[in-house]
């Protein structure tokens, strides 16, 4: 997802495509843990979406108080 995609999320959708990519990450490690993925890289692409999620619900956050 592109940074451009995220910014057009709603923040309801922002919140929801958090605790979903969360729970992908945890299932994700669990089976990784298990049996290798067939690409890891997969985990470090999740917890940058996670990261790039946050970023922008913070951001939306400090300009509410802005305002």
């Amino acid at each position: 997802m592109k940074n451009s995609e995220i910014i057009e999320l709603s923040t309801g959708e922002l919140t929801e495509r958090i605790v979903d990519e969360r729970t992908t990450l945890t299932r994700m490690r669990m089976n990784h843990a298990v049996s290798p993925l067939e690409n890891p890289l997969k985990l470090r692409e999740s917890r940058r979406l996670i990261a790039r999620l946050k970023t922008e619900l913070r951001k939306r956050e400090l300009n509410e108080i802005k305002k």
